[in-house]
């Protein structure tokens, strides 16, 4: 697969880093290959490696429960000193999202200091970051939203209402699932199998079959010809030599008195 790089930035006039391309096309091969619990990914155009379409699992036992959220995420030129951008295509009315479907989140935020803002440098955005570590985010958001700084400031109104009136409130969860529940009717049309209970939304690890040969217990053995513990010297093979040299020395003294009575008249 070929990624052009005139048509890989945020902005015509910027250019993307090699290290930009490197570090996308290496995430990108491995969400495909070991793809994540909750979101899937796939490019938006096939030569452009800076927009990715997002597809986000509502999670199970929550109020997002059989939703599929589409979104798209685009890559500054300099990913990843600098953070992506997410934008849901699907409607999403939550206090972080707003309604020309931006996602607001700190992990999303240049590592400035803001105290308007509540969020710490730290929550904010570094290069340690990756697509997993942000989408897991915002699958967490979805469930728990921010509302001290409220992108949709009547979703976060409905929303603690909600929360503080422990239940009894149900316009704000009642809109999520019915924006769940038309999100997963967009999924059956286009044949996706939304998971509905935490087993089916829990990826179990592939299990990888060995690309090299195993090797044989004795193949270092055969090799190397190392001892094996009979060939190591034990106190008995020491008394044994021992009792070697003695029968040697006796023989040898049986000699010397042949020896020495040689030529000797009684």
């Amino acid at each position: 697969m070929s990624h052009s790089l005139a048509s890989t930035s945020n902005s015509p006039l910027a250019t993307p880093s090699s290290s930009a391309v490197r570090a996308l096309a290496l995430e990108y091969k491995s969400l495909q290959e070991e793809p994540v619990e909750g979101f899937r990914v796939k490019l938006v155009n096939e030569d452009n490696l800076f927009e990715w379409e997002v597809a986000i699992f509502g999670p199970p036992d929550t109020l997002y429960q059989g939703g599929y959220f589409k979104a798209h995420m685009k890559f500054p030129p300099d990913y990843p000193y600098s953070p992506p951008s997410i934008r849901f295509l699907t409607k999403v009315w939550h206090p972080n999202v707003y309604e020309n479907g931006d996602l607001c989140i700190s992990i999303l935020h240049p590592p400035v200091d803001d105290p308007q803002s509540g969020e710490l440098p730290c929550e904010r955005w570094n290069p340690t970051q990756n697509v997993r570590t942000i989408l897991l985010s915002v699958i967490s958001l979805l469930n728990e939203p921010n509302t001290y700084s409220p992108a949709n400031v009547d979703a976060s109104v409905m929303y603690r209402r909600w929360r503080d009136s422990q239940g009894k409130d149900n316009e704000y969860p009642n809109i999520i699932r019915k924006q769940a529940l038309a999100a997963n009717a967009d999924a059956i049309k286009e044949g996706i199998v939304v998971p509905m209970t935490l087993e089916d939304y829990c990826i179990k690890p592939k299990r990888k079959e060995p690309t090299e040969p195993t090797l044989d217990s004795n193949f270092f053995d055969d090799v190397f010809d190392l001892e094996t513990e009979d060939d190591l010297p034990t106190d008995d093979d020491d008394d044994d030599d021992d009792d070697e040299d003695d029968d040697i020395d006796d023989d040898d003294d049986a000699d010397n008195a042949d020896d020495s009575g040689k030529g000797e008249t009684t």
